[in-house]
């Protein structure tokens, strides 16, 4: 539909087999089962390099490209495996090199893969980046644990998280276009986004 919001999904694995890619195609299908416009932000197509503050934006590779990517969105689902207990350094990398320009007042949705139980840590993580920078994170989120049987060849194998995870995208739509909050405490503290 061309009048639905447009959903970027960034995808913070650079592996060549991710699940997280997969899910987040998967919650894709449920934008535009909802009538939205997504677009995957697939981080291997951008030269990324690490932030710098002191590099202008036309040495940083397409971090500008990127970010304009992320701004040109009515939401953005930001989806990530699991490392260490929180999410990819690569989406680290990207979600610094943007700001209140990109996020302030929008609709994220979170998505996180572990290979192990529950990645909770990374989606707490992913909250407090996104609270920061003043974005309205939906209260439901989708996570893919045990990711090695919970995918197989590209496709889910339970039924049940293939659904949870199509209906984030779904509710990225119903949500895109949510009234603003007045700003968070940690955004007014959060210097480094305006600077």
């Amino acid at each position: 539909m061309a009048n639905g919001p447009r959903i970027a999904a960034v995808c913070g694995s650079l592996r060549d087999d991710s699940v997280t890619r997969v899910a987040l195609e998967r919650a894709l299908d449920g934008v535009e089962n909802a009538g939205g416009e997504g677009d995957l932000l697939d981080l291997r197509d951008y030269d990324l390099p690490a932030f710098d503050p002191d590099v202008d934006d036309e040495d940083a590779g397409d971090a500008a490209a990127f970010a304009r990517d992320v701004r040109e969105a009515d939401a953005v689902i930001l989806g990530t495996p699991m490392y260490h207990g929180s999410y990819s350094s690569n989406l680290k990398t990207a979600l610094d090199y943007c700001g209140f320009d990109e996020f302030e007042h929008k609709t994220v949705g979170l998505l996180a893969v572990s290979g192990g139980k529950f990645p909770i840590t990374a989606l707490e993580h992913l909250r407090s980046v996104c609270r920061a920078l003043d974005a309205w994170v939906l209260p439901d989120q989708a996570a893919v644990p045990r990711s090695h049987s919970a995918v197989r060849d590209g496709e889910f194998t339970d039924e049940d998280l293939e659904e949870r995870v199509v209906r984030l995208g779904e509710e990225m739509v119903n949500y895109a276009k949510i009234e603003p909050s007045p700003p968070t405490m940690e955004s007014e503290e959060n210097v480094g986004a305006v600077e």
